[in-house]
């Protein structure tokens, strides 16, 4: 489909960290070797009680995580309350998730403290994608699009990830600056053996 680069992050619980980082981190090392893709490893941290995401995301990146994501309060699961404010005063997460109806306070911590706020393709997920645009413009947060694909055939292609963006109310040039800028201020982060 032409990626560059792609995050598998996987769904973790603090039961299958260890597990699941160290067979990420292989499986994106081979891929790095073997093909000409920036396989990126990292876990997506989800239903975890709000006071284990800090320490939990802090064991991903000793593990070898690359990019640490939390599964935000999306409005179609139960997720703990709690849980964006955890993520975005973690210094070890990199991406909140499919955050819900996400609060000015949780935007603005997550603006001052790094940590990129979704905009998701995902069905469910993206009901509150206008919310999160609004919240994140207004506190100055960075946001990604997220494919979140649970197969291939979620992959998006520029022109379904434009629509997306336009769709939850960015502008043109706000939505070019979520597919390429933040991306790229993102892929900065990476370990020095990323490059």
């Amino acid at each position: 489909m032409g990626y560059r680069g792609i995050a598998l992050t996987d769904h973790v619980g603090t039961g299958s960290l260890d597990r699941l980082v160290a067979e990420i981190v292989e499986d994106c090392r081979v891929a790095r070797e073997h093909w000409d893709i920036m396989a990126i490893p990292g876990v997506e941290l989800t239903h975890l009680p709000a006071r284990a995401i800090g320490r939990a995301a802090r064991r991903a990146k000793e593990l070898g995580a690359w990019i640490v994501v939390v599964h935000g309060e999306t409005i179609v699961e139960p997720v703990e309350k709690g849980t964006n404010m955890a993520a975005v005063q973690s210094p070890d997460v990199d991406i909140l998730a499919h955050p819900g109806l996400i609060t000015a306070e949780e935007a603005g911590l997550a603006a001052r403290n790094g940590v990129f706020i979704e905009i998701s393709a995902r069905k469910g997920h993206s009901l509150t994608n206008g919310h999160v645009v609004r919240t994140a413009l207004a506190t100055g947060c960075r946001m990604l699009l997220d494919s979140d694909a649970h197969s291939s055939s979620d992959l998006l292609t520029p022109e379904l990830a434009t629509a997306i963006l336009l769709g939850s109310g960015l502008e043109q040039k706000e939505a070019g600056e979520v597919m390429t800028a933040n991306p790229a201020l993102l892929l900065k982060r990476l370990p020095a053996s990323a490059a």
